[in-house]
């Protein structure tokens, strides 16, 4: 009797010591993945920064690992961001204003990614870390509004004299800009192959015209009519006031924050598959 439980023990401790050897021998070398959730626009249409009108997005990315700690990161994402001057009930210029716009976002960042804790798939003990990111991107936005049912990209209209000759400084703005993401996350090792985690990133931007708002009405002098002496399109879209009441955008008088950037962030779910290679265990 003995016997057999040292034996079964003998058995137990080599068993537990293979695997520990097994665990130590794995090392992650990277995961691929893919994320869904929502994003939200910050700017000139929402300058307070409410959160009431988030957007799909959705992503997919391939991280390098470096170790138990660090990894960079390559991603794509697409999202929406649309916001409306609708919704500033609190601020009654805002809402005279009567501006409002969509866009789709498609961005491409390299980030870094620094875990707190030790991450390990497969390993019970190391299988869940906060982190944080940051790193640097591109992005294409092209801003649209809606007129008597009608779509309109808000660019080539030219809202605040940008390219005309009344406004030979203002220049039609890139559709291309660079975003800098900075975020936390969770992230958890569910079996040795998948993990699954959260993330909530904020982008800073270098451009103001996500939302086709930035400096001072151009004024409807400077906006051509029509054959029959009508507003033109980019004379509609550019002072929407006229829907409210009294039109408000008098040449000069602001309409956007010039002196702050445009921004978003996405907060997203993420599922990611690991990559992991065996290294020979050294001699204890």
């Amino acid at each position: 009797m003995k016997q057999a439980l040292l034996g079964a023990f003998l058995l137990l401790f080599c068993l537990t010591e293979t695997k520990a050897q097994l665990l130590e021998s794995t090392v992650q070398e990277g995961e691929f993945g893919i994320s869904a959730g929502a994003a939200h626009y910050f700017g000139d249409l929402n300058p307070n920064m409410h959160l009431n009108r988030p957007k799909i997005a959705a992503g997919a990315f391939f991280r390098k690992q470096f170790g138990n700690y660090i990894a960079v990161r390559v991603s794509g994402h697409f999202a929406k961001l649309g916001y409306s001057d609708v919704y500033n009930t609190q601020n009654e210029f805002e809402h005279r204003r009567n501006l409002s716009f969509n866009t789709n976002i498609w961005e491409l960042a390299l980030q870094g990614d620094f875990n707190f804790f030790r991450f390990v798939p497969g390993d019970p003990r190391f299988r869940f870390t906060p982190y944080v990111t940051f790193g640097i991107g591109i992005f294409s936005y092209d801003p649209y509004a809606y007129l008597h049912g009608q779509k309109y990209y808000l660019r080539q209209m030219g809202t605040e004299g940008q390219g005309s000759a009344a406004y030979p400084d203002r220049k039609p703005y890139n559709t291309m800009a660079v975003c800098f993401p900075l975020g936390v996350g969770i992230k958890y090792n569910l079996n040795p192959k998948m993990n699954i985690g959260f993330e909530i990133s904020y982008r800073f931007t270098t451009t103001d015209y996500i939302d086709d708002v930035s400096t001072t009405y151009a004024g409807i002098n400077n906006f051509a009519t029509l054959p029959d002496g009508s507003p033109s399109v980019a004379a509609l879209l550019q002072d929407r006031s006229y829907e409210t009441g009294t039109p408000i955008g008098i040449q000069g008088r602001q309409r956007g924050y010039s002196n702050q950037k445009d921004s978003y962030v996405i907060a997203e779910v993420m599922l990611s598959i690991n990559l992991t290679s065996y290294h020979c265990p050294s001699a204890k």
